[in-house]
């Protein structure tokens, strides 16, 4: 039975926010939480991108749920090294546990230390070295690496929880599963695609833990879900490589306005039909996913925790 959480979006909420959020979300039912990692939001009208370490810490304090982060990009604009202490810290604080999630990341967030934004075989090169570092160093040894992108030199952490955080790898294509299956702890992909999770357990994942995310913007006006939707998170619309290659919000919302309203309701949950919102889940539960995400696009948060909490959560978490 998969187990069903919250994910918490760092681009269009702020702090206090995010926390409250999280209470509602244990009050509701949900069993774990996701929360993003952003420099930036994707475009203006989201509007926030908080620190999302300094979040979590506040997380801590807040709910007892596991935290994962979906995902962190632990190669350019920050170091693995710097990485590996944030999230052994988090591991520490987090009474729930903590799993870091990890990806190659986008250039909307990682160029702005103004470095060259690698091509993708070579970003998924330096995602594994990052991985590699950081286990060393979740370990508790003394590491000194000089590899092919990263130099670490005597760097130990001492603030350790008692067992290694795990390090699950996002995939979103054939490549990064392949790379998810031989060093991951588990798996993260946003689709809910059985092909991609076989392709993850038969290549190395086995059993590990597969997670999975997906929007929804529950209202009792259906139609004004959808405009929600479209103002707010167009750009999950947009096809192939322009997600991860757009350096700025205003680049994405030039590119935004190819998409069609008709587009966001072809491809999101909107409304307040539970069986719509049932069946997006079970998509998922379906493909093979251990662990499932969602969150509310619509400012109706309240509302949102009190359907699933009484029409949506009941239905999936007994397999109804």
């Amino acid at each position: 039975m998969p187990q069903y959480g919250y994910f918490l979006s760092c681009e269009q909420y702020g702090p206090a926010e995010l926390v409250e959020q999280a209470r509602m979300a244990e009050q509701a039912g949900f069993e774990a939480l996701w929360i993003s990692d952003h420099y930036h939001p994707w475009n203006d009208e989201q509007g926030q991108s908080p620190f999302v370490w300094s979040v979590i810490g506040a997380l801590s304090e807040a709910v007892s749920l596991p935290v994962g982060t979906a995902v962190t990009c632990p190669t350019v604009r920050t170091h693995p090294a710097v990485v590996a202490q944030a999230a052994a810290t988090a591991a520490v604080m987090s009474p729930g546990g903590f799993r870091l999630g990890v990806g190659t990341g986008e250039a909307l967030n990682e160029h702005v230390v103004g470095g060259p934004w690698p091509p993708a075989h070579v970003r998924l090169e330096m995602l594994e070295e990052a991985v590699q570092i950081m286990r060393r160093l979740f370990s508790g040894e003394e590491v000194n690496h000089r590899g092919t992108h990263y130099t670490v030199e005597n760097a130990r952490l001492y603030t350790l929880p008692d067992e290694p955080v795990p390090i699950d790898v996002s995939g979103f294509g054939p490549a990064a599963t392949k790379l998810a299956a031989r060093v991951g702890d588990g798996y993260i992909t946003m689709m809910p695609d059985a092909s991609m999770v076989e392709q993850y357990r038969k290549g190395g994942g086995g059993q590990k833990l597969v997670s999975g995310g997906t929007k929804v913007c529950y209202g009792t006006d259906r139609e004004e879900c959808v405009r929600t939707v479209h103002r707010l998170w167009a750009n999950e619309q947009l096809p192939g490589e322009l997600g991860q290659v757009l350096p700025s919000p205003k680049h994405f919302e030039q590119a935004q306005t190819l998409v069609t309203e008709d587009m966001v309701r072809e491809n999101r949950v909107c409304g307040d039909d539970a069986d719509e919102h049932v069946a997006e889940l079970r998509a998922f539960a379906d493909a093979g996913f251990d662990r499932i995400y969602v969150n509310q696009i619509g400012p109706d948060l309240r509302g949102f925790f009190d359907f699933y909490r009484t029409k949506v959560l009941p239905q999936v978490q007994q397999g109804d």
